[in-house]
């Protein structure tokens, strides 16, 4: 018979339930009376050979259920039983029900929520076709640092490499984009001729770049997304009429991407990255590198032959370069790496939150079966099989978990905006968190073994005596048995090793937060606002320096303006790394003739003479080669009072002045900790240094100022060496520039007056104002993000425990109140029965700490990545919340413990 003929036939049977079951009521008593009849006959009275009849058939309902086990229908019929009793116990105790609920879903509901996140950024696959063959590669250097790719590094890969289908370089970020209406701030991606093939994702409208547009100074051509076409554009299908202007230069738009592809980083435009001057040195690291797996090909694999392709070139190349070995990894993994541990730590901690709402649950479950003792011996006495009993049981937790797992995913779809609302704005994937069906059956997963574990205890511990002595002690000393107690003393102990684990997590992560937010990242927030320009393409700098100049100029004399300076780069917006190589020069190391050459390299005289151009290659590659001589140092552009408006320190030499013109000597201000690690016991003031290749402008630095020590790019990170140069001498790397203005006033009407100079400078310019407090607070939103999470679910998760604790020993207070009763009667004072109580809960307490203890020194080795200046081990924070732990437990014995000391001796002797 088929698994559907059984199904059809047991729903058959159950229709026809009445009339079978009227059948066999009769055939049975009919045989019953054959019987008592046969034995009338032979000389026995009617009642004594009915009782005969009866013994010898071994009773009518024995008979029934084995006909209908016959019948096949007992197994449904039983489950529709069980539920229905199931439902009406629920029913017959709504407070203990709702308890139930509550607790379930508070633990489920925050699991759902978080593995929503954890789901949707690190297990949902890519939404792109084979998303795991698409990978993200880096350059590795001798200190195993991951660096972004330098250009003749890429094209080598792209050439020799035969692990890929594909390999495209990129970068993005934001821009002035106009459409003829007010300009907008747009991300904007340059990207390499195969990015969308190794992406494998192409225009839904439109087409793709053609090599021709894919050429240095070719005419711009621009691919937008989806939603930048629908709002930016009205949708038009008429593309050839569509034109923006990016940086000052016109683009056609030729394409509309499908909808939802805005890779990488919310992009909205993306131009070919070959429109761009190609970097010669093999140490500008610009561009990020995607490739697609050959199909078959292993991650193993192609990293093999990556190593050695990095080594022949470091080989061939020498000192020029300064990649070891190419690191690969899966593209999804490489967008979540940074999260990854912080989103761990919470589907932990949410998971350690659920085991103390089940515990509170079993309780609940243990002390409810204690109430139902007699019931239960009853009808084992009846003979109900401990199989019966726990069928039951597990139904009726099954019952109970699936109102606690619907509840919990409802709070979790009503909560999970409010969690998205909390996450830091550099969480990734966002857009894929979702309650999905891998989350439902997350859910649902969670919910089968809570009910299976909670039923299957209750079950045991319910159906483990004998129903002969449950019946002499009266069907009401369940709980009230020392051994008996042990299971509800172990959940107890568990509750406590959770809720401690979480605290000790939570306070490492606190104090973490704290010892961050006292590190003094080297420079002034507050009043301090702050205004961010995408500045045109220029191709002759003079004009920016002129652009610059004028804009400094319209800001001072704004009444209310204190001081304004610019920088490059923005102190603490992430991705603020622009760092390279510079090298050491001698003055009696450059000629005049080679001091000829460098400044009309500079400014571009060289081009047409191939001749001129070897003789000063040679002579840099000669002055490269010597690693002695070599250095490692973020580079920035800033306007002399970039340091005054920050309030960075002077500690040697001068700052910038009106002397550093830009036909004259090239100078340089460098940080603390590039003066002590590169000239350690010497002087750098007057020193020269070589840095052209982070701007191509190869004229030498004189260092003339030592500064304090910026943290620019994370307050839990070292500062990293920097150079300072002067935007009037090196203004190509001002293409995005950041002013900082020093104010004590109103900021509203500071950005209005700041925005109407900026749009009468350029009218394609769009400003974007902030202050620098609030890029200083955004910079530790990843941070505060996973600690108030861990810190909510740790409050909750002791709440719950204290409650749980409480239940218990209120339940055995309960049980034990003939016993305390008698106690008193014969001389016991109430301070010894607080004491005694208090002290088997103190007991319960120190074996949690004990065990929590252990497991928090094991877990919180994981989290080392979470914490700043904390040890996983630190005695401070374990020895506070073991004190916390039990103070919490000593409160929730008292109450109980309290209302044991005022029973009165008459009363409790009457009890039941």
């Amino acid at each position: 018979m088929t698994v559907w003929s059984r199904v059809v036939s047991w729903f058959r049977a159950i229709l026809g339930r009445s009339r079978a079951e009227s059948e066999m009521d009769t055939e049975l008593h009919f045989h019953l009376e054959a019987r008592a009849e046969d034995l009338i006959r032979g000389g026995m009275p009617r009642e004594d050979a009915l009782r005969c009849a009866r013994v010898e058939f071994g009773g009518i309902e024995k008979m029934k259920e084995e006909c209908r086990e016959a019948r096949g229908v007992h197994i449904l019929e039983n489950l529709l039983q069980d539920l229905r009793f199931g439902f009406r116990t629920l029913r017959k105790n709504p407070a203990f029900t709702t308890v139930a609920v509550l607790t379930l879903a508070l633990g489920i509901g925050a699991n759902t929520a978080i593995f929503s996140v954890f789901y949707g950024v690190l297990l949902r696959p890519l939404p792109y076709p084979k998303p795991d063959q698409i990978v993200q590669l880096w350059e590795v250097n001798d200190a195993g640092g991951r660096m972004n790719f330098a250009d003749p590094n890429f094209e080598d890969i792209r050439q020799q490499s035969h692990s890929f289908q594909g390999v495209a370089e990129y970068s993005s970020g934001p821009q002035a984009v106009s459409n003829g209406q007010e300009p907008t701030r747009s991300v904007v991606s340059a990207v390499s001729q195969d990015f969308f093939p190794v992406i494998g994702v192409q225009p839904t409208l439109g087409r793709g770049f053609v090599s021709e547009e894919q050429k240095f100074n070719a005419p711009v051509t621009a691919i937008v997304s989806y939603s930048y076409w629908k709002q930016s554009l009205g949708s038009s299908e008429n593309l050839s009429e569509k034109r923006l202007k990016l940086n000052g230069q016109s683009a056609s738009v030729i394409g509309v991407m499908p909808p939802g592809f805005r890779f990488p980083e919310n992009t909205d435009i993306w131009v070919p990255r070959e429109l761009y001057e190609r970097f010669p040195s093999r140490t500008a690291h610009n561009w990020t590198v995607l490739g697609r797996l050959a199909d078959g090909q292993r991650l193993e694999a192609a990293h093999s032959e990556l190593f050695i392709l990095a080594r022949r070139l470091k080989q061939q190349n020498g000192q020029d370069i300064d990649m070891l070995d190419i690191a690969v990894e899966r593209l999804r993994n490489a967008l979540t790496a940074n999260v990854r541990m912080s989103l761990v730590v919470l589907l932990v901690a949410s998971a350690f939150l659920l085991l103390i709402a089940c515990a509170n649950v079993a309780n609940l479950m243990l002390a409810q079966a204690a109430a139902r003792e007699r019931e239960l011996t009853v009808r084992a006495a009846l003979g109900a099989s401990r199989a019966r009993l726990v069928r039951q049981f597990l139904t009726e937790a099954l019952l109970l978990t699936f109102l606690g797992c619907t509840v919990g995913v409802l709070t979790a779809i009503w909560g999970l905006d409010g969690l998205l609302a909390m996450a830091p704005s550099g969480l990734p994937r966002l857009e894929d968190v979702s309650i999905s069906f891998p989350v439902l059956l997350f859910s649902l997963g969670v919910a089968v073994l809570i009910a299976g574990g909670l039923g299957i205890v209750c079950a045991w511990k319910s159906t483990s005596g004998q129903p002969a002595d449950a019946l002499k002690e009266g069907g009401r000393m369940l709980g009230g048995t020392p051994q008996k107690q042990m299971a509800s003393r172990l959940m107890t102990v568990g509750q406590l090793f959770t809720a401690m684990v979480l605290l000790v997590g939570a306070s490492l992560m606190g104090r973490s937060l704290l010892r961050v937010l006292r590190v003094n990242p080297g420079f002034k927030t507050e009043n301090v606002l702050t205004m961010e320009l995408d500045l045109p393409d220029e191709p002759k700098m003079p004009r920016r320096v002129q652009f610059l100049d004028d804009l400094f100029a319209g800001l001072r004399a704004v009444p209310g303006i204190e001081k304004v300076g610019g920088a490059n780069i923005l102190p603490l917006l992430p991705g603020n790394k622009a760092d390279g190589g510079f090298v050491l020069m001698n003055s009696g190391q450059i000629s005049p003739h080679m001091q000829d050459l460098i400044r009309r390299s500079a400014e571009g005289s060289l081009e047409k003479d191939p001749a001129l151009l070897n003789e000063i290659s040679n002579f840099f590659d000669a002055l490269f080669r010597d690693q002695t001589h070599m250095g490692q140092a973020e580079f920035r552009v800033v306007s002399p009072e970039f340091f005054t408006a920050l309030s960075i320190p002077l500690l040697r030499g001068r700052f910038f002045d009106g002397h550093d013109v830009p036909d004259g000597q090239h100078v340089a201000v460098i940080s603390e900790s590039l003066a002590r690690d590169r000239w350690r016991g010497q002087d750098p003031l007057g020193q020269t240094i070589e840095f052209g290749n982070m701007d191509g402008d190869p004229r030498p630095l004189e260092i003339v100022g030592i500064v304090g020590d910026v943290r620019d790019d994370q307050l839990e990170a070292p500062a990293l060496p920097t150079v300072y140069v002067n935007y009037r001498q090196r203004p190509r790397g001002a293409h995005q520039f950041n002013f900082m203005i020093r104010t004590p006033g109103n900021s509203a009407a500071v950005f209005s007056a700041c925005r109407e100079i900026v749009h009468a400078a350029d009218p394609n310019l769009s400003p974007r104002f902030n202050t620098l407090s609030k890029v200083y607070s955004a910079s530790l939103d990843s941070r505060r993000f996973s600690l108030t999470l861990v810190a909510i679910f740790s409050v909750t998760a002791l709440l719950l425990a204290m409650a749980g604790i409480y239940g218990v020993n209120a339940y055995f207070v309960a049980q034990r109140t003939r016993e305390i009763g008698i106690r008193m009667a014969l001389g016991a004072s109430p301070g010894g029965i607080r004491k005694s109580i208090v002290k088997q809960g103190a007991v319960t307490a120190l074996l949690g700490v004990v065990a929590g203890t252990i497991g928090s020194l094991w877990l919180t080795r994981w989290m080392q990545s979470l914490l700043f200046e904390v040890s996983p081990a630190d005695p401070i924070t374990f020895c506070g919340v073991a004190l916390l732990l039990v103070l919490a437990v000593v409160v929730a014995c008292w109450i109980p413990a309290r209302y044991a000391s005022r029973v009165d001796p008459m009363v409790a002797l009457r009890y039941e």
